[in-house]
C-alpha cells in the first residue's frame, strides 16, 4: 500500500490531497498537527481515532506536533455545540492537562512527537494583536458554520469570543508552520481557517484531513466527555472491558474499523463468528493495547465468570460495616451504597433500585426505602451488570 493509500484509510475528507501526495513521495519530513483541549482530565477513544492517524504519519517518518490547547480551552471549542461551553479557570485547565502526555504516549511515538502549548504565543499577544487577527474573518463567513447558523436561526446566544476560536486554532497552524492538520469531521471549518491564514501571508497551505466521529457507548451520539458516554485511555482494565462489552453489535464493527484499524475483509470474516465472541475479542484487544494482555485475559475470565456462569467475580471492593454505616446496626440501602463511593450520586442509585438493577446476596431489591441489617457474615451487593462490592461484618 502506498503512503497516500495508507493515509486515506478511515478518512472522511482530504483537502489539498494532490499536494499532500506529492509531498509524501518526497524526502522531506512533514509537520503534522493535532490539537486537543484539556476540558476534562481524560483522553477518550474518540481521540484514539485521530491519534491512530497521527501515529500513521509517524510510522511513515513524519513529525507529529501535539498541541495542548490550554489557551483555546479558555474559550471552549464551539464545534457541534448548541450552547456556549462552561468556562474553566487556568488552574482547572492545568490540572486537566497534567496526565495528557502520559496518555498520548500510549499511542504515539514519544521520540517523534513535538509537544506545544498554545499559551506559548497567545499569552504574549496584546489586544491590538487580537484585533488584527479578528480582522481576518467576517461574521458572514462565521455564520457559514452549521452550528453557528443553527444557533443564530434559533436565537440561541453566540458569544463573540466563540467566533475567535476558529481563528485561534488556525493561528496555531501559522505559528507552527504546519504542513498537515488532522481532526474529526466537526473540525473541518476550524482547520480551513488555518489554510486561509497561511495563504494570507503567502505560506504553503496545510493539507486538511478529517476522520469520522466515533459514536459513544449509547450508540447514537458522538463519544464525548460532556455526554458522559465515553471510554477513557485512563480507565481501569475492568472499566474499559465492561464498557466495551456494553456497546451494541452494530457499534462494535465501527470500533474494529476506527480503533483497531481492521480492514473490511477482516471485519467481514469476524462477522461469521458469534457476536459475543467478536465483542470479547474487541475488548481484549483494546484493554491489551492500553494495559496488558495479562490484564485483558483476567478481565475476560471475570466477565465470563459473572455473565456466563452466574458466579461472583474473584476481585471486588470490600468494606467493613463500620466504614459504611458507622456505629449503626441498620442503614438504608441507598445510604450504604452511596457511602461506598462507587456511584455518581444517590439519585443514580435510587434509579438503579427502581429499575430492578440492585441485588443484595442475589436477591433483587426494588424498594428505595429498603433497610440493610448488620449480620455476622459478609454480604455481596450488585448494581447493574458490572458493579459488585462486599461488606464484611
Amino acid at each position: 500500500m502506498s503512503s497516500i493509500d495508507t493515509i486515506r484509510t478511515n478518512t472522511e475528507t482530504i483537502i489539498g490531497e494532490d499536494a499532500l501526495s506529492e509531498h509524501l513521495h518526497g524526502e522531506q519530513s512533514l509537520r503534522v498537527k493535532l490539537g486537543v483541549d484539556p476540558t476534562r482530565p481524560d483522553l477518550t477513544f474518540g481521540h484514539l481515532v485521530v491519534f491512530n492517524k497521527l501515529r500513521q504519519f509517524q510510522d511513515l517518518g513524519h513529525k507529529a506536533i501535539l498541541i495542548i490547547g490550554d489557551f483555546t480551552t479558555l474559550i471552549g471549542d464551539p464545534s457541534g455545540r448548541s450552547s456556549t461551553r462552561p468556562i474553566l479557570t487556568k488552574e482547572e485547565i492545568a490540572e486537566n492537562a497534567k496526565t495528557y502526555l502520559d496518555q498520548a504516549y500510549k499511542v504515539l511515538d514519544k521520540e517523534k512527537t513535538e509537544v506545544r502549548f498554545n499559551s506559548e504565543w497567545f499569552d504574549e499577544m496584546g489586544f491590538e494583536d487580537c484585533l488584527k487577527l479578528a480582522r481576518k474573518m467576517t461574521v458572514a463567513r462565521m455564520l457559514e458554520r452549521d452550528d453557528f447558523s443553527k444557533r443564530y436561526a434559533n436565537n440561541a446566544p453566540i458569544s463573540i469570543v466563540e467566533f475567535l476560536y476558529p481563528l485561534i486554532q488556525g493561528y496555531d497552524s501559522l505559528m507552527l508552520n504546519a504542513d498537515i492538520e488532522i481532526g474529526g469531521t466537526d473540525q473541518l471549518f476550524n482547520m480551513l481557517v488555518g489554510r486561509a491564514l497561511q495563504k494570507d501571508v503567502s505560506k504553503q497551505e496545510q493539507a486538511v484531513i478529517t476522520m469520522p466521529l466515533l459514536v459513544g457507548l449509547d450508540g447514537t451520539k458522538k463519544m464525548s466527555k460532556s455526554q458522559d458516554n465515553y471510554i477513557a485511555f485512563s480507565d481501569t482494565p475492568k472499566e474499559m472491558f465492561g464498557k466495551i462489552m456494553s456497546i451494541s453489535d452494530e457499534t462494535m464493527w465501527t470500533y474494529y474499523q476506527l480503533l483497531l484499524e481492521f480492514d473490511v475483509a477482516r471485519i467481514e470474516s469476524l462477522k461469521a463468528s458469534h457476536p459475543m465472541d467478536a465483542k470479547k475479542q474487541l475488548a481484549c484487544s483494546l484493554v491489551g493495547k492500553f494495559h496488558s494482555m495479562d490484564a485483558a485475559r483476567h478481565e475476560l475470565k471475570q466477565f465470563e465468570q459473572v455473565f456466563s456462569k452466574n458466579k461472583l467475580p474473584d476481585d471486588m471492593p470490600t468494606f467493613t460495616w463500620s466504614e459504611l454505616a458507622t456505629d449503626s446496626d441498620c442503614i438504608g440501602l441507598i445510604d450504604l451504597m452511596s457511602s461506598s463511593g462507587l456511584f455518581e450520586s444517590k439519585g443514580a442509585i435510587r434509579r438503579l433500585v427502581q429499575q430492578g438493577g440492585v441485588k443484595v446476596d442475589g436477591d433483587k431489591i426494588t424498594d428505595i426505602n429498603h433497610k440493610v441489617l448488620r449480620l455476622n457474615s459478609s454480604r455481596v451487593f450488585q448494581a447493574g451488570k458490572r458493579t459488585f462490592f462486599k461488606v464484611g461484618c
